[in-house]
């Protein structure tokens, strides 16, 4: 009688899964989810995935044997014995890592106890050679395969290295996302989730309609839909990626959600993914999609700061969503840009999930000049592979527009078809509502003494100690803001600035003769600039890169009521702030000297390109070919700890401010679990060095759950955020 090898136990019922019966389904759904090129790869790793399961050790373990048993391994050993290099070598990657991560290649001579796959493929296991009475690895021509993969590469060993490694990545995410997926299903205990919905048809009638509503009386309403007309027409020419260059105010959101629809109706694209820089803005978009499509689409946002919880009561939804959430199987996607490309550059099942579900897709990078220099080559890369290899296209939106074609020629794809959505920048003077002035060096009581002077003023400054500083000068009617604050007051102290600027134009139209008790002053440090739309009548920005002078620039006069308003730069003589040794900032002063109007397009251009210039070596710094010279030594899981787009130098801190944030703290000091994105509301951000300080006053403790929280409130106001030195809040 032959042995029955099992692969699951489903715990409620007792009921079994073969061995035989997990591998065919894997390879099934690995297959499935590839594109045509890669399938035969795909439906043989599926098949060898688990055939380590097959060792009597491993049998025993699934009944309940207190034995540790590697099954991984083996069915790397096998694929490397059944299919030629390098097609064998892609295989070993994935399958050996299918379970803890794609692994470092490592060298010939790592050993047997190292965790390289060089090391795991030298190590003996007990006998699995059962599964050929019952699985058989499908005889396979690598020709198709070996052309796919070779393609762009030329001579390049270089670029081999980096196509390889996305290719096995993308065959890793095909392959774990199997393997979930037919474990899911066997194993769980309540029905499939369903797949969140969307009619594209009707949400682009919506656009269609949004757009046609609006009038076209004056000058700028004119300018404004004569660039989007033009990025209408650019956008039926045939390309893999699309730049789209249009001012602030110009409707670049609704347009691009035009375009994407369009395309993905008639490219048959499966969903659209919406990438944007921050949280703040993610925020703000989403509310824009919702109010505009309705029911006509189920938006899943997937990002560090939010909790499906929080957002529905609706128990289907949240259940729907959080699966989705877990490989993007979904028609229209928010997410963050750390979010999407950590998901192309990790080396683990959980982020890589969702690669594959990248391809067929129309992708939208929403401030695209916001892309992280030190890592830009690899962004763009892994964007220009998805679109070539995956069959995607990407939009790319932004008011500062660098040269990006020069930028994805040089760094990606040489000959990646790019289409200029904006070709004329004509009416791009339309846009142009505030002059910029640089003052120089300032004292911060003149430049308080100035901002009094206007009936409502933003200051933006580049650190929160100098924020902090001048809110605390400022006399009269003010506010601040930080991410000193938790979001919670962050967004009430927003709630309070534009209710108080509404009853200001309201009480004074002209804003003239405003008294100076009515005079409202904003602090703020740059996060002010992340997708928040306030309207004031001068804005004051201490010197920084040129994109963010421009996104300051664009809260004032935002309406484009005034004929006349100004943009001051300045430098604070007398706190420091750390810009004087800022290249972004020195590289903005020449662009200050040299063009009367720093928003024109051959300013932007000019500063990106001397910009990108001086950073040329930092960009070719983080590419995986750079840590190695041969495919078969690719330092998957090393590289994935280096790619790190957030600052790892900051912390958050929870700071209990009602009964809500003080019962998830006390969970935390009691030792339950508590989702971190439930806490998010509350937490505040801090560098590692002021954490320490508040640790050593004994004003934070994590309660041995890694969740630090501020255990004295007198280290915490409303307005100020979090305080180093209670005797400071006193003071």
């Amino acid at each position: 009688m032959q042995k029955t090898y099992i692969a699951h136990i489903r715990e409620a019922t007792g009921e079994i899964q073969t061995v035989k019966q997990h591998s065919e389904n894997t390879a099934a759904l690995c297959s499935a989810y590839g594109i045509p090129e890669m399938q035969g790869l795909l439906y043989a790793m599926g098949m060898a995935h688990d055939l380590g399961k097959y060792q009597s050790p491993f049998q025993r373990r699934i009944l309940g044997a207190d034995v540790t048993v590697e099954h991984s391994t083996c069915g790397a050993q096998a694929v490397q014995k059944a299919y030629p290099y390098p097609a064998s070598l892609m295989m070993e990657y994935c399958i050996a890592g299918h379970h803890s991560g794609l692994p470092d290649g490592g060298f010939p001579n790592d050993t047997e106890d190292m965790r390289t796959l060089s090391g795991r493929m030298k190590r003996r296991f007990a006998d699995y050679s059962a599964y050929q009475a019952e699985l058989s690895l499908p005889s396979l021509d690598f020709g198709q395969w070996r052309q796919f993969v070779l393609r762009d590469c030329g001579l390049d060993v270089s670029r081999l290295i980096d196509q390889f490694a996305f290719l096995t990545r993308y065959a890793y995410s095909c392959l774990v996302d199997a393997d979930s997926k037919d474990t899911a299903d066997f194993c769980r205990e309540r029905e499939t989730p369903r797949v969140l919905h969307a009619s594209f048809q009707n949400c682009l009638k919506k656009v269609d309609e949004r757009l046609a509503s609006f009038q076209c009386a004056t000058a700028l309403q004119r300018a404004r839909a004569s660039l989007q007309a033009q990025a209408f027409a650019n956008a039926g020419k045939s390309g893999e990626i699309f730049l789209m260059n249009m001012p602030t105010g110009s409707g670049k959101t609704l347009t691009s959600v035009e375009i994407a629809l369009e395309r993905a109706i008639a490219g048959g694209k499966k969903r659209i993914i919406y990438v944007i820089p921050y949280n703040s803005i993610i925020d703000q978009t989403a509310e824009v999609f919702e109010r505009l499509f309705g029911e006509d689409v189920e938006i899943l946002r997937h990002q560090s700061s939010f909790s499906f919880e929080e957002y529905s009561d609706c128990e289907d939804y949240r259940y729907a969503a959080k699966c989705a959430a877990e490989n993007w199987q979904a028609p229209l996607i928010l997410t963050t840009a750390v979010q999407f490309f950590e998901s192309v550059y990790s080396n683990k099942r959980g982020k890589l999930r969702k690669l594959h579900n990248m391809a067929d897709s129309i992708l939208i990078f929403d401030e695209a000049h916001l892309m992280p220099q030190n890592f830009l080559q690899p962004c763009l890369q892994s964007i220009a592979y998805i679109t070539r290899y995956l069959h995607s296209e990407a939009m790319f939106l932004t008011a500062t527009m660098p040269d990006f074609a020069k930028l994805l020629r040089e760094y990606a794809l040489p000959d990646s078809r790019i289409v200029h959505l904006i070709a004329d920048t004509g009416a791009f003077p339309a846009f142009q509502k505030c002059r910029y002035r640089y003052l120089g060096e300032v004292e911060s009581g003149h430049l308080l003494e100035m901002a009094r002077e206007s009936p409502s003023s933003l200051i933006i400054v580049n650190t929160r100690r100098a924020a902090k500083a001048l809110y605390q000068a400022c006399p009269g009617r003010k506010y601040h803001l930080s991410t000193y604050m938790t979001p919670i007051d962050r967004q009430r102290v927003l709630r309070e600035i534009r209710k108080a600027l509404t009853e200001l134009e309201a009480d004074f139209p002209t804003l003239q003769d405003v008294p100076e008790k009515r005079r409202i002053i904003i602090l703020s440090t740059s996060l002010i600039e992340a997708g928040v739309d306030l309207d004031v009548f001068t804005v004051f920005r201490e010197t920084a890169g040129l994109d963010s002078i421009l996104q300051a620039g664009g809260r004032c006069n935002r309406e484009g009521k005034r004929e006349t308003a100004e943009a001051l730069v300045f430098d604070l003589s007398d706190i420091g702030s750390g810009t004087a040794k800022d290249a972004k900032a020195n590289l903005t002063k020449g662009m200050l000297e040299k063009y009367a109007d720093i928003s024109c397009p051959e300013c932007i251009r000019e500063y990106y390109d001397r910009l990108f210039f001086m950073n040329a070596d930092a960009f070719q710094k983080h590419t995986i070919h750079a840590q190695c010279g041969d495919i078969r030594s690719i330092p998957f899981a090393s590289y994935a700890q280096e790619f790190a787009l957030i600052d790892s130098k900051t912390v958050s801190l929870v700071i209990p401010q009602d009964e809500k944030s003080e019962a998830l703290i006390a969970a935390l000091q009691a030792g339950q679990a508590v989702h971190t994105r439930q806490l998010q509301a509350y937490s505040a951000t801090l560098y590692q060095r002021e954490l320490d300080d508040l640790l050593r006053q004994g004003a934070a403790s994590d309660y041995g759950s890694g969740v630090f929280c501020l255990t004295n409130p007198d280290y915490y106001d409303e307005n100020l955020g979090v305080q180093f030195d209670a005797r400071d809040y006193f003071l």
